[in-house]
């Protein structure tokens, strides 16, 4: 009997897990929903993690949003998106998004939903650093994260010569995944109380970044490995301010990768290439001001490589590169464009930023 009651609760679950995926909406509400909830908008979940399981384990197809309400989500365990029983399309995708987005009226910063990482880190048989833990980990295809504010990890990332303590916020670790889109984020760190090391750590192929700022960070965007050379990847309208690591790491991308409309400023390096330098790449309409190094290749958590063939760069249309420097950045919090350029100044008409919509 009690077995039976065991099935029919599972049984009940399951079709309940169905019925709210049909849908296509979960709602998250880390103050006032519960993980027991339906995930409706009047009924919310908790937690990002009861999203995930709740994705991870329902069959069916279809898109499915997950709407995250404004609030602080700290991830004590890696919030691991791999279903392997529900179907996404380019069409019909996966989409993990902030209730308010950044050109919606009613939007100021504080009603981003704000992320931060608060597990242990693991230290893995072959990692030789110290540890890493990962945010939120993507391991299916066709997925948007947008309109999240990521904070970084509060540990001290170099304890001693050596060790290198990591936090990978969003990472994409499968070779063979394609389609995800990373847009309207707002990536924050400080190197002494809560270092984000690396924002953005994706493999495979068509990854896109638009529309975040990166601001404190180490590195904003490693596309990592992949099983070919990965094409239609993408970094576009973002804004990459006061990084102590390098902007763009190019280890797997094939030579259609676009680089266009973007800001980079008070960098301690530009660009990565993979250590064999074979790659050229195209620049477009952007702007570098304030950087130590230009181009190097290899390199790796602990360490930006060594100096490369600048000439892998084509500089095309409206592209200016300057060593010294600054760009005049909006410090006043209540202002829309906080972390942003300021209007009127350098760099500004490029809309490097959260927004879509000029403003």
């Amino acid at each position: 009997m009690k077995k039976l009651l065991t099935m029919v609760l599972l049984l009940l679950f399951s079709f309940q897990g169905y019925a709210q995926l049909e849908k296509g909406v979960l709602y998250i509400n880390p103050n006032l929903g519960s993980d027991g909830n339906s995930g409706q908008k009047e009924d919310p979940l908790r937690s990002l993690f009861e999203a995930a399981e709740r994705i991870n384990t329902t069959q069916g197809e279809g898109s499915v949003t997950v709407f995250l309400s404004e609030g602080i989500y700290a991830l004590d365990t890696t919030v691991r998106f791999e279903p392997t029983k529900w179907k996404f399309t380019r069409e019909n995708r996966l989409t993990i998004r902030a209730e308010v987005l950044p050109d919606d009226p009613d939007w100021h910063h504080g009603r981003m939903p704000v992320l931060i990482s608060t597990m242990s880190f693991e230290n893995q048989p072959d990692d030789n650093l110290g540890g890493a833990s990962n945010g939120i980990q993507v391991e299916t295809n066709h997925v948007t994260i947008q309109g999240l504010r990521v904070l970084g990890s509060p540990v001290h990332e170099r304890p001693r010569d050596g060790m290198v303590i990591r936090n990978y916020p969003i990472i994409r670790e499968g070779e063979d995944l394609d389609d995800l889109r990373v847009t309207q984020c707002l990536f924050l760190g400080d190197i002494h109380a809560a270092p984000n090391h690396l924002p953005v750590l994706a493999s495979g192929q068509g990854v896109v970044v638009d529309h975040c700022v990166f601001y404190g960070v180490k590195d904003a965007v490693v596309f990592w490995f992949s099983d070919r050379p990965s094409e239609r990847s993408e970094i576009h309208h973002n804004l990459i301010v006061n990084i102590y690591g390098a902007a763009v790491w190019t280890w797997s991308l094939a030579e259609d990768f676009k680089y266009y409309n973007n800001v980079v400023t008070n960098a301690e390096a530009f660009w990565i290439l993979n250590k064999d330098e074979k790659n050229s790449f195209n620049l477009s309409n952007s702007l570098v001001v304030g950087y130590n190094q230009l181009v190097n290749k290899g390199g790796g958590p602990a360490g930006l490589g060594d100096p490369a063939d600048p000439s892998k760069l084509k500089l095309g249309e409206n592209v200016t590169i300057q060593k010294e420097g600054g760009l005049e950045i909006v410090k006043d919090p209540t202002s829309k464009y906080y972390l942003h350029l300021a209007p009127g100044t350098l760099g500004s008409e490029l809309g490097a930023g959260l927004f879509y919509q000029k403003k």
